[in-house]
């Protein structure tokens, strides 16, 4: 026999092997799901009374749908007593993330998934609330008002935000995670999931969400943390955990939320030195390779365990050229990134957003690895990262020569002075300062020496002062822009628009959302329909000016067009919409909501002609 088909043979067993130890983790959550309905029964002593509270803070998020200066559809509308709860409907007194659906994801602005993201991550946006007491929590409930079923796991920290004395060890448990699932129904509900027992008392909750199968904006009202002052007994009702659970038990909590000591994972001290490793020897180095690129951070930090031949391949730069280190944001830390430098040499995109929060990324830490793992980088995230100061901004511009795509989403504690530091990196081609405190002398900057920008995201930039100023100065150096977000920029006029009409022709998708200054009446929808057919996605948000004519213009002009939102206006009649879905064949996403001329008899004949469309409708209370 060819001694090609044992090595084969060999090959496919490991191979296996990973889809089978896949495949058995996938399935473990169902099972931990039953054993935590188990374990999580306790025995609470009448000395040891059950406290009830409602979040006294909201202290972090990712996104939300409100204006930073605004009370309305802003995160901040979790804390305290419910004021909407029980009520079902769109209420302004809620807290909204930024998008639901898949939408988001089907625009031109829309950057491409890292590889080796393991499946079990699917969080998208974020909320943390801390509560008066420390106690052991027995049960998290979450009031959900409008198109609930997007908390997909609630977390519970160690550490006291109100405590004079920093931590220590700031620990992250999961308290309960499911996979996104669908929820039919629209209205109000309590959610109540099943909460796992931890061994330490908390008062900081944190949720994450996944909005991609809502077919609108979820709504939540307020949290509720139940628990007990002092830790409850277990229950006796052990005769009914599986045996195998166990198993389970201590994968999950020797890892927790994703990399737990990278420092021990990646030692080589215990490495066999045994010379043969059968067939396995004989493979082709770029196979062994392929094969490793299919599994997660942890198992190659595993595995590199296993021998000095793994450990070789596991350690390759080029295993580690696209990093993910966002999923497993509650274990990262300055030891980490120490012992994973020295395989990420070759590294060109890096995803460190959500991570480093509560001093577990120090600057020096962070400054150190990019003098390391800088120079190849192409795309960085960040968002969400708070430990980042100016001295990073400064270490960025130094170490990343060759960087394209830069996401300071939602980093709102940079100072403004940090920014100016982004104006040295003349290769960028994306950058998203959504929710950053960038000014107008930092970001014009930006724009005259990054010229060669694709992808602008400004939204809720509450510190520019004249974004007509903005607008002008990237229409006459952003020739290549793509992309626009200028969500919620509250004093954009007509000839800002008209600027940047002329300028970006190649513009696709152009968010105006909530932009009141606007008017209908100047001509600037009908200007930004003749001047920019390539539109794609066009958010009109709220803007209550926009009117029939502007509509034929888009059905005229910008036929390629896929997403249009004209949520809130008064002038737009059925009419004009089916002239607009017979001449924009590609069109998936119409937001009518709250148009006063658009009924649900409209809606439903629109639908009934185009039912490749979505067409949105909410309707006021």
């Amino acid at each position: 026999m060819s001694p090609v088909f044992p090595m084969l043979t060999v090959l496919t067993m490991f191979y296996y092997m990973c889809l089978r130890r896949r495949a058995r983790t996938a399935t473990r959550g169902d099972m931990m799901n039953s054993h935590r309905t188990i374990v999580s029964n306790s025995r609470t002593s009448p000395h040891n009374a059950e406290v009830v509270q409602y979040a006294k803070e909201v202290v972090d998020f990712s996104s939300h749908y409100g204006s930073e200066n605004s009370m309305s559809y802003t995160m901040w509308n979790l804390a305290g007593i419910p004021n909407v709860f029980p009520s079902s409907g769109d209420f302004t007194q809620t807290a909204v993330f930024r998008t639901y659906g898949t939408w988001w994801d089907q625009c031109p602005s829309a950057s491409l998934p890292f590889r080796r993201t393991p499946s079990s991550f699917q969080s998208q946006d974020y909320v943390e609330l801390t509560f008066e007491q420390q106690v052991y929590p027995t049960a998290v409930h979450v009031l959900e008002t409008y198109h609930p079923g997007a908390v997909i796991r609630i977390l519970a920290c160690s550490a006291n935000p109100y405590s004079p004395n920093p931590p220590a060890e700031v620990r992250w448990e999961i308290l309960w995670s499911e996979r996104p699932t669908k929820v039919n129904a629209s209205q109000a509900r309590q959610f109540k999931p099943c909460i796992k027992q931890i061994n330490f008392p908390t008062n900081l909750i944190r949720l994450e969400v996944n909005s991609s199968l809502l077919d609108y904006y979820t709504e939540l009202d307020a949290v509720v943390l139940h628990g007990t002052k002092d830790k409850p007994l277990l229950s006796l009702k052990t005769s009914l955990v599986d045996m195998n659970d166990l198993e389970g038990d201590d994968y999950e909590e020797k890892d927790g939320c994703g990399i737990d000591g990278l420092n021990k994972k990646f030692s080589s001290a215990a490495l066999g030195d045994g010379p043969n490793n059968g067939y396995f020897d004989k493979l082709p180095y770029e196979l062994i390779q392929l094969i490793l690129n299919h599994l997660s951070l942890p198992d190659l930090c595993r595995l590199a365990q296993t021998c000095r031949l793994l450990h070789q391949h596991c350690c390759d730069p080029l295993q580690y050229i696209h990093l993910n280190l966002q999923p497993y944001w509650a274990k990262l830390d300055d030891t980490s990134l120490e012992f994973l430098q020295a395989r990420c040499a070759l590294v060109q995109w890096l995803n460190l957003s959500w991570t480093g929060n509560r001093g577990s990324i120090s600057v020096p830490g962070f400054s150190r690895f990019l003098n390391v793992c800088g120079s190849e980088l192409v795309r960085l995230e960040l968002s969400c990262s708070h430990f980042l100061n100016e001295t990073c901004l400064e270490v960025i511009s130094e170490m990343c020569p060759n960087l394209q795509d830069l996401n300071l989403s939602s980093c709102d504690k940079l100072p403004p002075q940090a920014f100016g530091h982004i104006a040295k990196l003349c290769s960028l081609r994306r950058l998203i300062l959504y929710r950053t405190k960038v000014e107008q002398t930092a970001l014009l900057s930006i724009l005259n020496f990054c010229a060669e920008l694709r992808h602008l995201s400004l939204g809720s930039c509450v510190m520019i002062e004249d974004y007509d100023v903005i607008a002008s100065m990237i229409g006459a150096k952003c020739k290549n822009l793509r992309t626009l977000d200028l969500w919620r920029c509250k004093n954009i006029t007509e000839n800002g628009i008209a600027e940047l009409a002329s300028g970006c022709v190649l513009l696709e998708e152009l968010d105006l959302g909530w932009c009141p200054t606007l008017q209908s009446s100047t001509g600037c929808f009908t200007r930004l329909a003749r001047q920019l057919p390539n539109l794609q996605k066009l958010f009109l948000t709220a803007n209550r000016s926009v009117c029939d004519t502007d509509i034929e213009e888009l059905a005229s002009n910008c036929t390629r067009l896929q997403q249009l939102d004209i949520l809130g206006t008064r002038m737009v009649s059925p009419a004009s919409l089916r002239k607009l879905l017979e001449s924009c064949k590609d069109l998936s996403l119409l937001d009518v909501s709250f148009c006063s001329q658009i009924d649900n008899r409209a809606v439903l004949e629109l639908n009934a002609s185009f039912p490749k469309v979505f067409i949105k409708k909410s309707f006021t209370q």
